[in-house]
């Protein structure tokens, strides 16, 4: 399976730096200066944002991924072996969801299932857990022998999947994430189906993302998602429950897309210009805590890639008290146009209909 791309960090873009990110988003460009996110919460009376109770803890458990996507967020990819979250920093998590019967557990990464510990935290967690997402990639299924038996690991444990299918046409998924990666995903998606993951009769949820292959705002969620059913099934055989649509963040690698093609003015523009007080509310940062693979907390993943940790004296999943996030303000930056323009985008989809 031939990359998309390569990681900004091997690259050595300056963009591997969150600083340096930080200050594309927030610098004047040539023609005018945008309008701070915050300035536009307070015009629509919704500043400052702050969290509500934790309902989700999202854990990252590593950078390392088998791929290197065109437009990935987190910057991950094979290279990235030494971003790999600790045993320890998983049992303090097993104890706080634990203890504060935390409703919602989200494993991401990176490849989260190429964490030594992946599997053991999963046997932990399904214990003391009753919704436990796992953001699979599809193609860790078919990446080896070790992984061929994830399926029945996900159905065993009933674990919720979400997985990323930019398209459900080969070429437009494979500009994106690779070449072969279309075929391998469908491989995948047989797989999950043939252990009860999408069937109708079965509580086995299958949910596939779609994210736009360029500078642009997704179309409608329910639109696309009966497009993807239709597609997949006539042509594939395959199966799914619900189409989750997302923005693309302007941040890491798709942050340098933009840059390359000098569509960065044009797309923070759009998002800006589709803001939506109504999405706020429903943002994700209100109600989730997002574990770095290295134990540091922050208000969304969007945040922890750009290395804005939560608003705490003692932002580190070993030394944190629960029950003192609720209330604290959420650090807010331009790319939070993102979760803001038209219907909204969070980790489950569209926030606003």
């Amino acid at each position: 399976m031939r990359q998309a791309t390569q990681t900004l960090r091997r690259l050595r873009s300056p963009l591997a730096q969150t600083r340096y990110q930080l200050k594309v988003l927030h610098q004047p460009i040539e023609t005018h200066a945008f309008p701070s996110f915050a300035d536009t919460l307070r015009q629509h009376g919704k500043y400052p944002l702050k969290r509500a109770k934790l309902e989700i803890l999202q854990l990252n458990l590593g950078k390392l991924c088998n791929q290197t996507c065109r437009h990935c967020h987190v910057d991950a990819g094979p290279d990235r072996k030494d971003e790999v979250t600790s045993k320890e920093i998983l049992q303090r998590a097993l104890e706080l969801i634990r203890i504060h019967q935390i409703p919602t557990v989200d494993l991401t990464g990176g490849a989260p299932e190429m964490n030594p510990h992946f599997r053991w935290f999963v046997e932990q967690c399904s214990a003391i857990c009753p919704h436990i997402i796992d953001r699979c990639n599809l193609t860790i299924i078919t990446a080896g022998k070790q992984y061929r038996d994830l399926p029945q690991f996900f159905a065993r444990h009933g674990l919720h999947i979400v997985s990323s299918l930019p398209h459900y046409s080969k070429n437009r998924t494979d500009a994106q994430r690779g070449q072969g990666v279309f075929e391998a995903s469908i491989e995948a998606l047989r797989m999950l189906n043939d252990v009860g993951y999408g069937q109708p009769d079965s509580n086995l949820q299958l949910d596939l993302v779609f994210n736009p292959t360029g500078a642009f705002l997704p179309s409608q969620q329910c639109t696309l998602e009966r497009v993807y059913k239709d597609k997949l099934l006539r042509k594939y055989g395959i199966r799914f429950n619900r189409l989750i649509v997302i923005t693309n963040m302007p941040i890491n690698r798709f942050l340098d897309y933009l840059l390359q093609t000098g569509q960065y003015e044009q797309y923070m523009q759009t998002l800006i210009e589709a803001f939506n007080p109504a999405t706020v509310d429903g943002l994700m940062c209100r109600n989730t805590l997002s574990v770095s693979w290295d134990g540091y907390l922050y208000d969304c993943d969007f945040n922890q890639m750009l290395d804005l940790k939560i608003n705490h004296p003692s932002p580190h999943l070993l030394d944190i008290d629960i029950d003192s996030l609720e209330g604290l303000p959420i650090a807010l930056h331009q790319a939070c146009y993102g979760c803001t323009a038209g219907a909204g985008s969070s980790c489950s989809g569209e926030i606003a209909s």
